[in-house]
């Protein structure tokens, strides 16, 4: 991906925001509106976005990377569940839930994907699909629990069985089954789907239309979780599977994908879930600009 392709995503997600931003401030917009728009995000566009993923033709030799893949990415997430608390145990207690939230998951959806589309094409997408079933799961059980603090079983059964959760469990039947959706039922999966990236980038829009807008840039403390999420764990996730010898093109994959800003789902879990959102929002903002940067430089490493 050349810098101006990727120039050009970052700009494509600052206009969706900006939208989000003038219709707050013109109150197109207000916070019943916003948690409205969250709900319908996690509930159906996000789930419907989901399965269309893995509308992809099975391929049988694709399926041991593809498993090789799926456990590198839970070893990754689950490896900086750790990492996370190391940088931020010093930190308040509403800013370590965010910074380790965003140290944990980035944005693999909407920049992601087509990253490695230009780079690796339709090979590229399968395997960030399959890296983001780890995501998916571990972001309404782990992720969640950052912000709630419970911890307990029932809790836990309770996230497993999101629509996000389903989603990726009928995503992975239609998969291996090599099972097509009628052509109406896919083609409306798919167009609803595609509203998941609009609608999320537009709440966080509104929520930083709530902040002075100096902050989004004086806050030190966002800097920092910043350089952690962008240079320092994708480099750290290199070196591990560099150490593990792990395959040239899975290797890639896993640190690209590392290498993406702080995930839009911040802030839209921080809101449902009583967390600092508008921290949230600022991480994804400063992060997505940052990321102009520290992505083509981690691309060039590799």
């Amino acid at each position: 991906m050349d810098n101006s392709q990727l120039i050009n995503q970052v700009i494509v997600l600052f206009v969706i925001m900006a939208v989000g931003f003038y219709a707050k401030k013109k109150k197109f917009l207000n916070n019943v509106v916003d948690k409205g728009l969250s709900e319908l995000l996690l509930n159906i566009t996000l789930p419907f976005m989901i399965v269309t993923s893995f509308n992809i033709k099975y391929e049988a030799e694709m399926v041991s990377n593809a498993q090789k893949i799926l456990i590198y990415s839970f070893l990754i997430h689950i490896g900086l569940i750790f990492i996370s608390k190391m940088f931020f145990f010093k930190l308040a207690k509403n800013k370590q839930q965010v910074f380790r939230f965003i140290t944990i998951f980035s944005n693999v959806g909407f920049m992601g994907y087509p990253v490695l589309e230009s780079i690796y094409g339709g090979t590229g997408v399968f395997y960030a699909a399959i890296f983001n079933i780890a995501f998916n799961i571990l972001v309404w059980t782990v992720g969640v629990m950052l912000f709630t603090g419970e911890k307990d079983f029932k809790s836990m059964m309770k996230e497993v069985t999101n629509p996000a959760i389903i989603a990726v469990i009928i995503g992975l039947i239609l998969f291996v089954f090599s099972i097509r959706l009628p052509l109406p039922i896919e083609t409306s999966l798919k167009l609803v789907g595609s509203t998941t990236t609009p609608i999320s980038m537009i709440i966080v829009g509104s929520m930083l239309a709530e902040m002075k807008f100096k902050d989004a840039f004086t806050n030190i403390s966002v800097y920092y979780a910043a350089v952690v999420r962008l240079l320092i764990v994708p480099m750290t996730v290199y070196v591990v599977l560099k150490l593990l010898k792990v395959d040239n093109l899975l290797l890639n994959i896993c640190v690209i994908l590392q290498a993406m800003p702080a995930a839009v789902m911040a802030p839209i879990i921080a809101e449902k879930y009583g967390g600092e959102s508008l921290l949230a929002s600022q991480c994804v903002f400063i992060t997505t600009i940052l990321s102009g940067i520290t992505i083509p430089i981690i691309i060039l490493f590799l």
